[in-house]
């Protein structure tokens, strides 16, 4: 094991780092005016800034440690979940994403009132909140805390995860979206360069790839896994994979707040194009050095110290502090994208509806209150998600039980007219029931044992044909409630004549087909 000491001068580099980023929200924070400037940073973002925030806030602290710690446990079948990305976002932006945009919306919550009713909007908000707080933020501070406890081991891990909420927080309260996706940018490059220095240096130190696969099963090199295997199984991977991906690039709402910012709906799809080739990365630069510790450091107790053992061992002073900032800068990321985007749920979702007086300004600064309030909240919870094991399945699990039926809302929202609110609470309800069930039955009392993975298709199947039965049980919807909400045919051929007055690069068609057919030479390398 290396020694966690750090050097003052990889101190002062972290210390000027944050300095630098709380300097950045403060002054941002002078160009906001209204609302829309603090939410949704006036709608003026451009899709390089999307693609590297989408990649900051998702490659995250909870990824470096996740990634690298399931590749140690499990093997390189984690990295399904990212090229999955790909996929799913190239769906996002051919069928959902103009949606949103030409709806003018501030949450995702609220596309599904203009589709189905306030109730749905508001389980929503109120998951999302939920699952921001306990997953996204609370996973971010914990990991933070895990790489903090080996450096101060001495320190409390609540004390060092409560002055990292308090250092996000301050430039996420101050700057909102645009000061999120500004540092998200400078982080996203830090995170990138870390990364590829740390993956080179432990090659380096291996001397050969033949070192890494005589201390590993050949299995654990392959994306495709048996039926029972305890990571990614080959049947996961083709039904709650994509149905987990879905929720998280085009529902949840500190992913989708960085599209509903974009310039126009071409900047919002090439920037979520550019994030799914960003995703292809991590293979490299996060799974593969995870197998690589392997050889480095056979005897780990647990897993998630895999990357926080491989940035002290392998960096030498001053290459440390700047890796190091890249880590906070990682975790700062995921903190402040769902403190903003909580923040954007209670102020549009619930109190512009209970306080309609309100103008823009002072909804501007509840959703400050609200940012600070809830970045208490996730400092409290973080240092409990040690007790659940490893810190990527604490993630995949919870989202499993919580939000497949969410996806089904918003599939048979999207491409069927018919579907209407009765059909929707319907669906919500009695997925919510069996996730509940199935959650107590599986995690708490073991009385079965079904992976969480199958447990994500099973909600998904089970939501639908309710929806589907309840909504032709009952009246259809009014014509306002799926009128430019739907895709259709005739939304296509229109699409498609815009589209011929483009060159083949700024076609978000053209450019799909080709990272899929990236992805797919890729893919049959480690297949």
């Amino acid at each position: 094991m290396p020694d966690f000491n750090l050097h003052p001068i990889d101190l002062g580099i972290v210390a000027i780092y944050m300095i630098f980023v709380i300097y950045l929200g403060f002054r941002i924070a002078k160009k906001h005016h209204t609302a829309e400037d603090y939410f949704l940073a006036g709608r003026s973002i451009t899709w390089p800034l999307i693609g590297f925030s989408l990649l900051a806030s998702n490659m995250s602290s909870t990824t470096l440690v996740g990634l690298a710690g399931e590749a140690y446990n499990t093997g390189i079948s984690v990295f399904n979940y990212e090229w999955m990305a790909v996929v799913v976002l190239v769906f996002f932006s051919i069928f959902i994403l103009p949606f949103y945009l030409r709806s003018k919306i501030y949450t995702i919550p609220e596309f599904l009132e203009k589709r189905y009713n306030g109730h749905t909007r508001t389980y929503f908000s109120i998951l999302t909140l939920f699952l921001n707080i306990v997953v996204d933020t609370a996973g971010s501070l914990y990991a933070g805390g895990l790489l903090m406890k080996l450096v101060f081991p001495e320190i409390p891990m609540w004390q060092t995860i409560a002055l990292m909420s308090f250092l996000a927080g301050i430039y996420t309260v101050a700057g909102g979206l645009e000061a999120v996706i500004y540092t998200d940018l400078i982080q996203a490059v830090l995170l990138l360069i870390g990364s590829v220095i740390i993956t080179y240096t432990a090659f380096m130190k291996i001397g050969s790839w033949e070192a890494v696969t005589a201390v590993t099963p050949p299995e654990m090199l392959s994306l495709v896994r048996p039926l029972d295997d305890p990571g990614v199984p080959w049947l996961g991977l083709l039904t709650g994979v994509p149905l987990l991906g879905f929720y998280f690039w085009c529902t949840n709402q500190f992913m989708t707040q960085r599209i509903l910012s974009a310039k126009n709906e071409n900047h919002g799809r090439w920037g979520a194009l550019f994030a799914g080739f960003l995703k292809l990365l991590p293979l490299f630069i996060m799974v593969l050095p995870g197998t690589m510790a392997r050889v480095l450091y056979p005897d780990l107790p647990k897993a998630d110290l895999v990357f926080p053992t491989l940035l002290f061992d392998m960096l030498p002073i001053g290459v440390l502090g700047i890796v190091l900032a890249g880590f906070v800068a990682a975790l700062m990321s995921q903190i402040d994208s769902t403190l903003n985007s909580a923040s954007t749920l209670v102020t549009m979702d619930f109190v512009r509806k209970w306080r309609p007086e309100f103008d823009s300004n002072k909804l501007m600064w509840v959703g400050r209150g609200v940012t600070a309030f809830f970045m208490i909240l996730s400092a409290m919870w973080a240092p409990y998600i040690e007790n659940f094991g490893s810190l990527f399945q604490y993630l995949q699990k919870v989202l499993s039980y919580a939000v497949p039926p969410i996806v089904g809302l918003f599939i048979m929202g999207i491409f069927w007219k018919r579907a209407n609110a009765q059909g929707a609470m319907a669906g919500i309800i009695a997925g919510l029931i069996l996730g509940i069930t199935l959650f107590i039955l599986n995690e708490v009392t073991a009385t079965i044992e079904i992976h969480f993975l199958y447990v994500a298709m099973l909600l998904f199947i089970f939501s639908i044909p309710i929806i589907a039965i309840v909504s032709m049980l009952t009246p259809a919807p009014l014509a306002e409630k799926y009128e430019g909400l739907t895709w259709s045919r005739a939304f296509y051929h229109d699409e498609s004549m815009k589209m011929q007055q483009l060159p083949w690069y700024q076609n978000y068609r053209t450019l799909s087909v080709l990272l899929i057919l990236i992805t797919g030479v890729m893919l049959s390398f480690w297949w």
